[in-house]
């Protein structure tokens, strides 16, 4: 047992060092260090050196390492609501509404599509359940990783971030409301009912817990910040975090919805500041985690004589992916953000689409799986695709674009080379007719 515990231990150590060096190459170049991270986990996996494989269920490191994923998400998520104001929210509450219905629609339709077209083609067979599920899965969106790319290059109080922010949390919403109606249907289980229920559940526990937190957290802070014990503060706000994790899980929705609401609700206190530092600094060493997990979740082996049929199943559904949630950008009503930067930021579908898939693999259908052998591969290899352009592309997207100016007033933010806000005045521009990016 002990020896078990050390090579568990061994493994993570050389899963975290690995992260941050891969991450600080990442930066070095140029781009985002998500990249590198996303990247270590391909390595370090099945596909190449096997560190851990989270294929084998004879893997005692492979439970341990998906757990601090779990784990790294959380924080994350929890982190990004802590930087985030709930006016600020609100501001672009119905561009963020309207992105995710298009994004849903659009990524579904182009699933679906793509799907049907292949069956046509022969490539797989055709079913009516399986064309849904793709179009299902394509419908996710990972907030995970654009908020790590807008996190690292300063970009969360633009415009473009809380539209994504709110998108996606919408967009998570129901993309597991119709991954509840797909799977109904694949059991021949379907009831109106239930589904109804859950979508009920759902958006009540967002919006009770909103109202609830928000009367009753800053007192209790205020309160906890006159404690003598050191940590007192993160230790409850990181408990309260992971309590909301477990009552998302609850009403159906994922866990790291309920830990960007608790950062929401934290946000609204006089600690905020105080608890983005610390909760930033367990970040540093989790989160990483989480992306190297995504990456892990790469497996290359065994296509063997499918692997025409996989890589051309795989591309079909990575173009449909990448069109389907672009168009969400067409969804943003304010003509100082970028629809294009909106779209992007919408792509991914990292740990939220790898869900999906899992589901599909693991859901039978007279004893046979619905995704089955190399059709899930192909499924993963859209997933993968779609997760690792979209931190260079964002970033390239918003490089060299400032922050709205009429959200500071008379003064335009930016960061300086330490991720500090630093204020400039607006510089005046000729005006000029918008284009598709949303920019004048």
């Amino acid at each position: 047992m002990a020896a078990a515990i050390g090579i568990i231990l061994l493994k993570l150590a050389v899963l975290v060092l690995v992260a941050k060096l891969a991450g600080e190459l990442a930066e070095r170049i140029r781009q985002p260090a998500v990249l590198g991270e996303l990247l270590a986990g391909v390595l370090l996996g099945p596909s190449l050196f096997g560190l851990v494989d989270l294929h084998d269920a004879g893997d005692a490191s492979a439970s341990f390492v998906a757990f601090l994923a779990s784990l790294g998400a959380i924080v994350l998520l929890f982190e990004v609501g802590l930087e985030t104001k709930i006016k600020d929210m609100l501001s672009v509450g119905k561009s963020a509404g309207i992105v995710a219905v298009i994004g849903i629609a659009a990524a579904f339709a182009a699933g679906f599509g793509a799907s049907y077209w292949l069956a046509t083609l022969g490539v797989w067979p055709h079913s009516w359940i399986f064309h849904i599920f793709l179009g299902a899965t394509l419908t996710a969106t990972s907030v995970g990783i654009t908020a790590r790319v807008l996190s690292d290059m300063g970009r969360l109080a633009t415009p473009e971030a809380r539209t994504i922010l709110g998108a996606a949390v919408l967009d998570d919403v129901g993309g597991l409301l119709i991954l509840a109606i797909v799977s109904a249907l694949a059991v021949g289980a379907l009831n109106p009912g239930v589904i109804a229920l859950k979508a009920v559940l759902a958006i009540g526990f967002l919006v009770l817990a909103l109202i609830v937190g928000i009367r009753f957290a800053p007192p209790i802070l205020d309160f906890l910040g006159r404690a003598r014990v050191r940590g007192l503060l993160l230790a409850v706000a990181f408990a309260f975090a992971l309590l909301m994790a477990y009552m998302a899980e609850l009403t159906g929705l994922a866990a790291i919805v309920g830990a960007f609401a608790a950062g929401l609700i934290l946000a609204q206190t006089r600690q905020q500041h105080a608890l983005h530092e610390r909760v930033r600094t367990l970040g540093d060493v989790l989160v990483p985690v989480f992306f190297v997990y995504v990456g892990l979740q790469v497996d290359l082996r065994g296509i063997g004589a499918n692997l025409g049929p996989m890589l051309f199943a795989g591309g079909v559904l990575t173009i449909a992916g990448l069109a389907g949630k672009l168009v969400s950008g067409l969804g943003v009503i304010d003509k100082s953000t970028s629809r294009l930067a909106v779209g992007v930021g919408m792509v991914p579908r990292g740990e939220v689409g790898l869900i999906f898939a899992l589901v599909g693999a693991t859901t039978l259908i007279d004893g046979v799986p619905l995704l089955a052998g190399w059709e899930y591969t192909a499924v993963l290899l859209a997933i993968a695709i779609t997760t690792f352009i979209t931190p260079i592309w964002l970033k390239r997207v918003l490089t060299g674009r400032t922050p709205a100016a009429h959200d500071f007033g008379e003064v335009q933010a930016d960061t300086d080379a330490h991720g500090a806000a630093v204020f400039r005045p607006r510089r005046k521009k000729p005006r000029k007719g918008p284009d598709w990016t949303g920019k004048e």
